[in-house]
């Protein structure tokens, strides 16, 4: 994903996101929040919701709204298991290269898809890539959201990535308040990607167990 490569504004900026309304962490500062992007996925958010369940775990879900069109069924079930409905956009595209008007589009594209489908508003939002740009932070303000990137990541995009780098990366010095970033699909990714994520969960989630931190929503 060559979008990635960009730095995200996660850490460039850091001493700017707060004054800006843009958080990493959870709400509490206690926890961790378990997060997945570029979904729904007719294969791949299955299958974690499935592990999910069996784990007794919660997460959030950022969706997509041309995704959510092609799986209409999926954002209701992660929502009736329990899980957050966030939004990430309608279209995969770096902000940076849209004018606000494309960006209050794609925004206002990804919102009704996701009342389409569940009948919820989401409270959470995060742009692709974690790049943002003033349109896309005016306008989550406007709506009150809270905009949502990331502490930690375990580069499951990648073609190179196995569950276990996966694991390490999104884990290493994680503990209260992390906010861990996955991805259950594919489409904007390596392919076949999401299967690699799924065998790296299970270590993902024994390893903050084992270090008495509670998976929490955000």
């Amino acid at each position: 994903m060559v979008g990635y490569a960009l730095p995200a504004l996660a850490g460039v900026w850091p001493a700017l996101r707060r004054p800006l309304g843009v958080e990493d962490r959870t709400a509490t500062g206690r926890g961790y929040a378990l997060t997945f992007d570029d979904g729904p996925h007719a294969r791949g958010t299955p299958a974690v919701l499935e592990l999910l369940a069996a784990e007794r775990v919660r997460a959030t879900f950022f969706l997509v709204g041309e995704q959510i069109r092609r799986n209409p069924s999926l954002p209701r079930e992660i929502a009736d298991a329990g899980h957050e409905i966030a939004l990430h956009c309608d279209r995969h595209r770096n902000l940076l290269r849209l004018g606000p008007r494309q960006v209050r589009e794609d925004i206002a594209r990804a919102e009704d898809a996701i009342g389409t489908a569940t009948g919820l508003a989401p409270r959470l939002y995060r742009p692709p890539y974690g790049v943002l740009n003033a349109a896309a932070l005016r306008l989550a303000g406007a709506r009150g959201w809270r905009t949502l990137l990331w502490s930690h990541w375990g580069r499951d995009w990648e073609a190179g990535a196995t569950a276990s780098s996966i694991a390490s990366k999104v884990t290493q010095g994680a503990g209260e308040g992390a906010v861990l970033l996955l991805h259950d699909a594919d489409d904007y990714s390596a392919p076949g990607s999401w299967r690699r994520t799924l065998a790296a969960l299970p270590a993902v989630i024994e390893t903050m167990r084992e270090r008495g931190v509670e998976p929490v929503l955000p």
